[in-house]
């Protein structure tokens, strides 16, 4: 079968982050959704996105293809539901679809997806979706946990030198080539997963759950706080807390990031400092692309949210 990962409504919700990418292509854990996706169907899927980004990111269409919500989380029970979709039916939770069987010469990429003579099926399974930018650092310690599962099942783990201080380490992964010497590492509070060819500099203190991608880089004497995602050949250093960053940015200095999304190809200058909490203790509120006009996040930690290619200078 053909998998399409497809940008629904909430691609807009997500803005800035979906301005460069579809929404199958955000890191929440150690795996973007579209590699969560690809490892639970075991094989690869493309994308129908905006019409801009389509030719990096082409549809693939074949004589029959299932549609995938690309904001939801695959799970076991999901991935069996969607893989029993015959044509012209579709599943859905509430009002939210979630995938669809069609055949190609019903298959409009230029327009939304037309559910008259569909058979609708309600799904049964926990829905795991993302639907604003701050869900992806609020919810990241699930994320990281079920992709460590995922990842790590049936697998031996490389061996960590003895130089390590290690705490619940029957709850750390370390990927061949991974580098990791004189730090602190407590996987008590949740999984740490250490991806090939990264490296833990000496002093580094972490706390799990915490996601240190392939060819990543933890700065000497870095204090990590879960949950964090550090994306690939990303450098870190400094304060971190419950974080996400896509990947191929950098925060290399001291200074404090926490609840926060960084999208791909920044870079923050050193001591540049971000605030997560009101003075007043109020909830946050951030810009929302579709209404336009700043909205109650629901939560009293929330930081930043970085779209790609952004910079600040030091001291920020």
């Amino acid at each position: 079968m053909n998998y399409i990962l497809f940008d629904d409504q909430s691609r807009n919700h997500l803005l800035p982050l979906t301005f460069l990418r579809p929404v199958a292509e955000i890191r929440m854990g150690i795996l973007t959704i579209r590699e969560k996706w690809e490892k639970h169907l075991n094989t690869k899927t493309s994308t129908l996105t905006e019409t801009y980004l389509s030719e990096k990111f082409p549809i693939v269409k074949e004589s029959e293809n299932v549609l995938i919500n690309g904001t939801v989380c695959p799970n076991p029970q999901l991935v069996k539901e969607i893989k029993g979709l015959k044509p012209n039916q579709t599943l859905v939770s509430n009002d939210t679809i979630i995938a669809l069987c069609i055949k190609e010469e019903d298959l409009d990429e230029n327009s939304d997806i037309d559910l008259a003579g569909i058979d609708e099926i309600e799904t049964t399974s926990d829905i795991f979706k993302i639907n604003e930018t701050w869900e992806i650092f609020h919810e990241n310690e699930r994320a990281i946990k079920e992709d460590f599962l995922l990842i790590t099942k049936g697998r031996k783990s490389a061996i960590l030198s003895e130089t390590n201080r290690i705490v619940a380490g029957e709850n750390i992964f370390v990927e061949e080539g991974a580098k990791v010497e004189f730090a602190t590492i407590n996987a008590s509070t949740g999984p740490v997963y250490i991806g090939k060819d990264a490296e833990i500099m000496e002093g580094a203190l972490i706390r799990g759950p915490f996601a240190l991608c392939e060819h990543a880089v933890v700065k000497m004497g870095a204090k990590i706080y879960g949950a964090t995602t550090i994306g690939p050949w990303s450098k870190v250093g400094g304060e971190v807390n419950n974080t996400v960053i896509f990947g191929y940015s950098n925060k290399a200095h001291d200074g404090f990031l926490g609840n926060s999304v960084i999208a791909e190809w920044c870079n923050l200058g050193a001591d540049t400092n971000n605030s997560n909490l009101k003075n007043s203790y109020d909830n946050v509120k951030l810009w929302s692309y579709t209404q336009q006009t700043f909205i109650d996040t629901g939560l009293q930690f929330c930081g930043l949210i970085m779209g790609d290619h952004s910079k600040s200078g030091i001291n920020t």
